[in-house]
């Protein structure tokens, strides 16, 4: 009987030990040292609420930044000179976890932005008519000015940095994305953009006046000696079938080769352009994705292409799936690279819904790779032939140059007559 006695003894301390414990693990991993004299001196829900102001696995975070974050909270909350929204605080904090990892194309949106980002997702576009993209400095520049839109009539060109819309200041965001909802809205309203122009080194003002605007991101024709051309602007959600459609119409006049125009295109859908390098590669692989854990995604073309000599034009507007375009075709040795070096943007983003708030997570999940093997981001595709585009015409859209004035689409045009009548 004593020894049973002693026995149970033995596994309550067991017990308690094991609970007390499990406890101090807890409220370390919470970020937050806390004493019982403290918990039971206010109500349970109270303090419950504090320990999970955030929660970490502990060996993953210093627990000094965890009571730095409470520290600032609860100085904000209580001595701030006037009454602060917590709430608004936190959506504040839930940015910047995505902005610590330092990319640009990693951003959380709020559920107003991530409303508006789905809205938009749906092809619906009313805003001022250009296409933009971050230079390196992460400014947003104007790629390229649509004809007869609201930003042409404005004055805007080609290479203008917007560094403010309606009077704020966008320099420090670094997704264009949250800059472009910014300049989108209602049709009839008016949006007032500011640029930096480097010709003349100083800030104009634009009030521009919104419209719906209804672009064709391709267009193609019969150009010197029975050459194609194909101008892409940017790979929309259906241009793999537009561009079947000019490709079958320019084979049907009997072209000798075919010279493709990626110049400011910033990229866009990720399965069109696998779709047109199919029509064009042959039987391989187009492109590969690869996540942190070395998993792989490949994308492959059949053997039905057509074979035809080709060029290609890019230059450092070039980013994204026009990249993936011109890295293969130049892996193939199906075309020559004509123009500058490419963007150098080879990340693969997706959007992460499961937010009971109705905000959203973007986010870079993977880099893509070329058939052969190289990773493009931060590095760019590099021209066979480089050759800088006329200064006269470095303010000016692609499609407002004189096809004969284009130095490097003449460029191009010789390479694919070189290529027909010296197979």
């Amino acid at each position: 009987m004593r020894n049973k006695t002693k026995l149970i003894k033995i596994i309550a301390i067991i017990l308690v030990c094991s609970a007390l414990s499990f406890f101090a693990g807890y409220f370390v991993s919470v970020g937050t040292l806390v004493s019982w004299k403290n918990v039971m001196a206010r109500p349970l829900t109270s303090w419950f609420k504090q320990q999970h102001a955030v929660f970490f696995d502990g060996d993953e975070v210093d627990i000094k930044n965890i009571e730095a974050f409470n520290r600032v909270k609860d100085v904000l909350r209580t001595r701030y000179y006037k009454p602060v929204d917590i709430n608004a605080l936190f959506v504040g904090a839930i940015k910047g976890l995505a902005e610590g990892v330092e990319d640009p194309y990693t951003v959380y949106y709020d559920p107003d932005e991530m409303k508006q980002f789905m809205e938009e997702s749906s092809g619906n576009y009313e805003g001022i008519g250009v296409l933009v993209s971050m230079d390196e400095n992460y400014l947003l520049t104007v790629a390229e000015v649509f004809p007869e839109s609201p930003a042409k009539e404005a004055g805007i060109q080609k290479g203008d940095k917007i560094v403010r819309v309606d009077q704020e200041d966008v320099t420090d965001i670094k997704d264009p994305d949250l800059i472009v909802k910014k300049i989108k809205g209602a049709p009839g309203t008016v949006v007032t953009i500011t640029v930096f122009r480097e010709d003349i080194r100083d800030y104009i003002d634009f009030d521009v006046t919104r419209q719906t605007i209804n672009v064709s991101y391709i267009s193609s024709k019969v150009i010197d000696d029975q050459i194609g051309y194909i101008r892409i602007k940017q790979f929309d959600n259906d241009i793999s079938q537009d561009f079947r459609n000019h490709l079958n119409s320019l084979l049907a006049q009997e072209i000798n080769g075919l010279v493709i125009d990626l110049r400011d295109n910033p990229g866009g859908d990720y399965h069109e352009v696998v779709k047109i390098c199919d029509m064009l590669l042959p039987n391989g692989l187009i492109v590969y994705v690869e996540d942190r854990y070395g998993n792989r995604r490949e994308e492959f073309s059949d053997s039905n292409h057509i074979d035809i000599p080709m060029s290609v034009l890019i230059n450092g507007y070039s980013a994204s799936a026009s990249e993936i375009m011109s890295a293969a075709l130049k892996d193939y040795g199906k075309a020559t690279l004509v123009g500058t070096k490419t963007y150098g943007k080879g990340l693969v983003q997706q959007i992460d819904l499961r937010f009971t708030n109705g905000g959203g997570l973007k986010y870079t999940i993977a880099r893509y790779f070329t058939p052969s093997g190289k990773s493009i981001h931060g590095e760019g595709v590099e021209p066979d032939i480089e050759v800088m585009l006329n200064e006269e015409f470095k303010s000016t859209s692609i499609d407002d140059i004189p096809h004969d004035k284009d130095n490097q689409l003449q460029i191009a045009i010789a390479q694919v007559k070189q290529r027909y009548t010296n197979p």
